[in-house]
């Protein structure tokens, strides 16, 4: 067995690609050597903070006022941002170093815990969330690129505006991380700028209504407080869950302390900023789709456009970043095409996802809880894929027998099967702390079903 500490040499890789010829798998999937990865430290951040002025997260802070009462104040909400963004980032930081190390995407490295088959079903659990995400902040994007038409040219046609955004974004991810760079790089910075000016006047002209609607609003620290912890991280479990599809594309040289950094700093800034903002126009507005709220808010029609503009380049940013790249890889690995077929496929389903029906006020709570129901089933494997690389394999890789074809390795790993599906029903019991649960117990019966039971016994030697 020949084992890997670090980054991939060539050698390596080119095993990799006779193998994967053999296999039918796209070049895309294979291992990035290190003159490969095209994100320095920067470029990283602005990713994150890009993906995390996210209009869908905006949304769940809108969703915090209901029929014009909050369930939790801003110290509540604050409080429960901050808990859930330690954890994202621990998590993240953990579940990033086996990508970071190997260049290797998440959909191989499921085949580790779950076994060439088992790693199908495992990866539709983290591609389905993202089409469906994909089609929802295509569609926010659609309602401000309309809003922007109605006001320059008289024009609403908000469909039409839904497959412009999703023909423009299908082009840019045709470049993959190339274009990610530079538009995130980009664009990060200036929707922050856009949405400092949001906050500036909801703060200096609805001062009155934020106060008495959510500042001083009575809230609670009980179950609502955790599940709004747990929702907030529904929201990355699918990311972090595949946090080797973005460290792969990471220069080398950085420790495993300051790519934490890397998490920590710009998602608490974006994700801080927007959940504020949307629990403000929720209180002076009453609507939780923030694009429709915000043009409510700021009169000006100028000002409008260039807000909307804006919420247009936020939802490309954050589909690039989470919502493309991770279903692509699945769908490359699913039907054995080229990188840009796949990525023309995930834009066609993510039009198939009918997000006109999710961004509706009164499918605000439903969203709420399909983030809970399918984090479920993502908090154990998350769990599964820590436990198998950090205890069991100790960190060592065999890098050719990952991507060795279906019928040299074995197909289902039923120890991981079943710890998912035990992690799963656990988080079932409390929708409300899903991902908490599913974790814990998903984590924890792994380890005893590989160390004392035989479900999992070609697994110990075969990789």
């Amino acid at each position: 067995m020949t084992i890997y500490h670090e980054l991939p040499e060539k050698g390596v890789v080119s095993m990799c690609v006779a193998i994967n010829k053999a296999a039918g798998i796209d070049e895309s999937l294979l291992p990035k050597k290190p003159e490969e990865r095209k994100l320095n430290p920067w470029n990283y951040m602005s990713m994150w903070l890009g993906d995390g002025v996210n209009l869908g997260n905006m949304t769940l802070g809108g969703s915090l006022v209901v029929a014009g009462t909050a369930m939790m104040n801003i110290y509540q909400t604050l409080a429960a941002a901050f808990i859930a963004i330690a954890i994202i980032s621990v998590i993240f930081s953990l579940n990033d170093s086996f990508g970071y190390k190997t260049g290797i995407p998440y959909v191989m490295q499921l085949r580790m815990s779950f076994g060439a088959k088992g790693s199908i079903i495992s990866s539709l659990l983290r591609g389905i969330p993202a089409i469906v995400w994909y089609g929802f902040q295509s569609w926010i994007g659609a309602t401000a690129l309309n809003e922007i038409l109605k006001i320059v040219a008289g024009i609403d046609q908000q469909f039409m505006c839904f497959i412009v955004m999703q023909a423009v974004q299908i082009v840019l991810s045709f470049f993959g991380f190339k274009a990610i760079k530079w538009v995130e790089s980009i664009i990060s910075v200036v929707i922050m700028l856009a949405l400092l000016y949001v906050f500036y006047i909801l703060l200096s002209q609805h001062s009155a209504e934020i106060v008495s609607t959510w500042v001083d609003a009575e809230g609670t620290w009980g179950i609502e407080f955790f599940g709004f912890i747990m929702a907030f991280m529904g929201n990355y479990a699918a990311i972090f869950l595949s946090a080797a599809d973005y460290s792969r594309e990471l220069e080398p040289g950085i420790s495993h302390g300051k790519r934490g950094l890397l998490y920590f700093c710009p998602i608490a800034l974006a994700y801080g900023t927007v959940l504020c903002i949307g629990a403000m126009l929720a209180s002076v507005t009453g609507i939780s789709n923030p694009a429709k709220a915000i043009p409510m808010v700021v009169n000006n029609p100028s000002i409008s456009v260039f807000i909307s503009a804006f919420i247009v380049m936020g939802a490309i940013a954050v589909n690039m970043v989470a919502n493309i790249v991770p279903p692509t890889y699945v769908t490359v690995l699913l039907t054995k095409v080229h990188y840009r077929v796949a990525v023309v496929i995930t834009g066609v389903l993510a039009v198939c996802s009918c997000p006109w029906i999710l961004v509706q006020d009164s499918s605000a709570m439903g969203l709420t809880y399909f983030i809970l129901i399918y984090s479920a089933f993502l908090g154990p494997i998350v769990a599964i894929l820590l436990i198998e690389y950090y205890i069991l394999r100790k960190q060592e890789i065999d890098i050719t027998t990952i991507y060795s074809s279906e019928e040299s390795m074995p197909g289902y790993n039923k120890a991981a099967i079943l710890a998912m599906f035990l992690g799963a029903i656990a988080a079932f019991l409390e929708v409300k702390l899903a991902w908490c649960l599913g974790f814990f117990i998903g984590g924890i019966a792994y380890y005893f079903l590989m160390k004392y039971t035989s479900l999992g016994a070609g697994f110990r030697t075969d990789i």
